[in-house]
């Protein structure tokens, strides 16, 4: 064995001292490679920019532009060959490792999903950089890990540290990445944990800050907060959210699906799509390429027609999944915010021009349906919130970003949406011939009584075959409840309390009768 329990005893007891100082590694080698990253990504962008306005108008220059576009497309799909877990956010395999099912090969995917994620951005798509960043940075944490011959579960702690550090570096939201990675990859908030994940994020964001500078990543004004006369818009607001979260799950996951099914194509074919998609974009609607910040920018900076409004916002929608449903490397984190945001400029101009709303209102409602949006679709409220704070800089719509948040999360629960990343995982690991709990209906509680010569009399719980997907709650005594253990011996008149899913239920009583039934 590599760690012997003397040893390992010896180092939980300097647990945490040394989790902050692992997470302030994993934070500076993971943010800079993140700053490197959002460094390509942003000249990747300038330069898409310039190829577009020195082709256009000139066939043969246009079609050199797609003749590259093309080639791009075939590197990202050897990529894709090279080094599978590539594919799409990140966020999703790194959810699988964190719970064993996936392990990532994390000297090939830095390299990989670093060169496909520019790729693609340089060719236009509408895919984001933090899906990427958050993968890029849990593997700097799971080579650390593994260079300094760390165990499983320190291996984790540190895959968080990166996740944590990745989102911190690729949006200057330390407190959001902190949250994210506890909320969504870690689901844990030890104290453990939270220290030197916080360690990790602090130390990319100041890495990043002092080269990128610290001004937030959406630069637009909010004049005042919402009055509370206006609180009922809010709710409305939450509720179309919420709707519209639950089709985007639906949407991407079927236009996924469609690719899938096309198993006639070549993968270099299906990477080719929102290739040759961005390629005609970039010549009739050059707006709708890229992560989508200067649309963000173009809607609050400017008054905007609600049907140009409309038509960015279904055009941004669909060229988003066909870019991410063909698999290449690229987030949705990033420009699901844009299309939140469009949905409240949308909104929030219909009030304006058939409502009488102030149109000062209007840049309320974009930042507030970003927050919603995000909660609907990755049901992690409390990372949306604390994160459009730190991208917009506003402190004042705390309270009207709960409301929102609170609203469309419950709405996209009660249709029965699953959150996109859990979603997404199951599709990965179904893929990779991984089993996938499927949802089993409702928890059911039945209590059975030991009877008289039944087979469970004076037997041990540990020594009983209890029916499989069966969980012991309780173990009812007269008026005494019996925490039921492996020792804990069954008597005659002892209720057993079972909980069992719906679709097991009848199975699970059947065997239970057998077994608490007295024996003829």
């Amino acid at each position: 064995m590599r760690h012997d329990t003397p040893g390992t005893i010896k180092r939980a007891e300097r647990f945490q001292i040394i989790l902050i100082g692992e997470g302030i590694l994993v934070g500076a080698v993971a943010g800079f490679i993140v700053l490197l990253y959002r460094i390509c990504l942003e000249y990747a962008q300038k330069w898409t920019k310039e190829i577009l306005a020195y082709a256009s108008g000139n066939p043969l220059r246009m079609a050199g532009w797609f003749a590259l576009l093309l080639l791009m497309a075939v590197v990202v799909a050897k990529l894709l060959k090279f080094e599978s877990m590539i594919s799409g956010s990140g966020i999703p395999q790194l959810e699988g490792e964190m719970v064993g099912k996936l392990d990532q090969c994390w000297w090939k995917v830095l390299p990989a999903k670093f060169a496909g994620g520019f790729l693609c951005l340089l060719g236009g798509l509408a895919l984001g950089r933090e899906g990427p960043s958050i993968q890029l940075g849990a593997m700097v944490g799971k080579g650390i890990s593994r260079k300094m011959d760390r165990g499983k579960t320190e291996e984790r702690f540190l895959l968080t540290c990166g996740a944590s550090a990745g989102l911190s570096a690729a949006f200057h939201a330390p407190l959001a990445g902190v949250m994210f990675s506890l909320e969504e990859v870690h689901k844990n908030f030890s104290v453990s944990v939270l220290i030197s994940v916080m360690s990790a994020s602090l130390t990319a964001d100041f890495l990043c800050s002092n080269v990128l500078g610290v001004s937030s990543v959406f630069q637009f004004d909010i004049l005042h907060a919402l009055p509370i006369t206006s609180y009922g818009m809010i709710v409305a607001l939450g509720v179309v959210l919420g709707v519209l979260g639950a089709f985007y799950n639906w949407f991407t996951l079927k236009s996924q699906e469609l690719y899938n099914k096309a198993s006639f194509l070549r993968p270099e074919v299906k990477i080719m799509i929102p290739f040759v998609c961005a390629g005609i974009l970039g010549f009739s609607a050059p707006e709708l390429l890229g992560s989508g910040h200067s649309l963000i920018e173009y809607l609050t900076n400017s008054k905007v027609m609600l049907s140009t409004v409309l038509f960015l916002l279904v055009g941004r929608f669909i060229f988003s999944a066909v870019s991410f449903g063909s698999g290449a490397p690229g987030g949705i984190f990033f420009p699901l915010l844009v299309i939140g945001g469009y949905i409240g400029g949308a909104f929030a101009t219909i009030g304006v021009q058939y409502f009488g709303m102030d149109p000062m209102y209007i840049n309320n409602f974009v930042l507030l349906a970003m927050a919603g949006y995000f909660a609907a679709i990755v049901r992690a409220p409390l990372t949306g919130i604390i994160l459009i704070f730190e991208m917009t800089g506003s402190l004042s719509q705390m309270l009207s970003l709960s409301v929102v948040s609170i609203v469309a999360y419950v709405v996209a629960i009660l249709m029965k949406s699953k959150p996109i990343y859990e979603s997404l995982l199951e599709r990965l690991l179904k893929k990779n011939g991984e089993p996938v709990v499927e949802d089993g209906g409702e928890k059911v509680l039945t209590s059975f009584v030991v009877k008289q010569g039944s087979k469970v009399e004076e037997e041990w719980i540990r020594d009983v075959k209890w029916p499989d997907n069966c969980l012991l709650v309780a173990i009812k005594r007269g008026s005494d409840e019996i925490i039921p253990k492996g020792k804990t011996r069954l008597l005659v008149g002892d209720m057993i309390v079972t909980m069992t899913d719906e679709r097991d239920m009848s199975v699970v009583h059947e065997k239970m009768d057998v077994l608490c039934e007295e024996q003829i």
